[in-house]
């Protein structure tokens, strides 16, 4: 295993370059810690580069990150840019460009943070949706005919590929049996009116599950995943999903762990470069106001470092957030009690603290 790594570092927009900033700090304590390597290495995208220059994405910066050993994302989003420019030009783009055909979401409500799920813990809410992120509605297949006028129509297609959901649920299997909980996948879709795509879905997930006998399967549809998720949280280890279903009940799982504050997530190529990023956008009423939780971003280097095969460290920045929990008021912006850069500090004491311990 390689003890040092390059790591490419994408700011962004807004808050982004905050969080970052304090994410930088508590990887470079944990690499300091358990003796690896981080080359930070900045580039800049984002939404000041597109209005300056017109250019989201270049094709040589593009061939620059397929060089490093993972992405480190603040966040993109700027309020002068229209919706969808950003969006597609780079983060959909680096998504389909480096084939980061896993999207992770931990769902995990730490202790000290509040859930509006009455009677619900840490025991209840902790799976993880494993998204297809390549795929499904976001490939952009579709057109318009007739454009303008009263009989306009629009076609949106979504592509499902065996090959694309062979190696998601792939995937899915070998977390789930990872995982070591309850070793229970459940695959969410829409068999009852998305036929020709569910149908294949479906066959692969049985076909897969042959192959691990030891993982409980079961399956449900989107709107009683949601519904579940809200009354029975605690009845989920791992959910596979296609990418539009993965895109809507992850953002009720950040909600149900406590909100974007403490949510991360990583877009993965188990065989490549993988970028990983807080849930939450980029904030800008916020921006250089010292004032956003960065913790979210704290917890994406964490699961950058898993994903890196540094589950030690890994382990050990999780434990330190837990530690940095019960110290804020809330999760909020401006209202955890303390500025960014104080969180951050708080993050490192609490690393190097643990760390002594040993």
């Amino acid at each position: 295993m390689s003890d040092s790594f390059s790591v490419g570092v994408i700011p962004g927009d807004g808050t982004g370059p905050e969080v970052v900033r304090e994410g930088e700090k508590v990887l470079a304590a944990a690499s300091s810690i358990h003796r690896f390597k981080l080359d930070f290495v900045d580039f800049d995208l984002g939404g000041r580069r597109y209005l300056e220059t017109g250019e989201t994405l270049p094709t040589s910066v593009l061939e620059d990150l397929k060089k490093v050993d993972a992405i480190y994302l603040g966040a993109i989003g700027h309020p002068d840019v229209p919706p969808g420019v950003l969006e597609k030009g780079i983060l959909l783009r680096l998504r389909f460009e480096l084939d980061q055909y896993v999207n992770l979401r931990p769902v995990k409500l730490y202790p000290y943070v509040e859930t509006p799920l009455r009677d619900k813990g840490p025991d209840q809410i902790d799976f993880l949706v494993v998204r297809e992120n390549t795929e499904g509605f976001y490939v952009g297949s579709g057109g318009f005919f007739k454009w303008g006028t009263p009989d306009e129509v629009a076609i949106q297609e979504s592509i499902n590929t065996r090959k694309g959901i062979e190696r998601l649920l792939r995937y899915s299997f070998e977390t789930t049996r990872a995982r070591g909980k309850r070793k229970k996948l459940t695959l969410c879709g829409k068999t009852n009116v998305l036929t020709y795509a569910w149908d294949l879905w479906m066959r692969v997930f049985k076909e897969i599950s042959e192959e691990y006998p030891d993982v409980t399967t079961d399956y449900a549809h989107v709107d009683a995943i949601c519904m579940w998720m809200v009354k029975n949280p605690e009845w989920f280890d791992v959910i596979a999903t296609d990418n539009m279903f993965g895109d809507i009940i992850s953002d009720l799982g950040a909600m149900i762990q406590g909100g974007m504050g403490i949510a991360a997530g990583g877009n993965v190529n188990p065989q490549g470069v993988s970028m990983f990023e807080p849930i939450g956008g980029s904030a800008p009423k916020y921006t250089g106001k010292n004032v956003i939780n960065p913790l979210a971003g704290i917890l994406a280097g964490a699961l950058m470092l898993e994903t890196l095969g540094q589950s030690a460290a890994a382990k050990a920045i999780e434990d330190a957030v837990v530690k940095t929990l019960p110290n804020l008021k809330s999760l909020g912006a401006g209202g955890m009690g303390y500025s960014t850069s104080e969180v951050g500090d708080m993050v490192v004491r609490n690393l190097e603290a643990g760390s002594s311990l040993r």
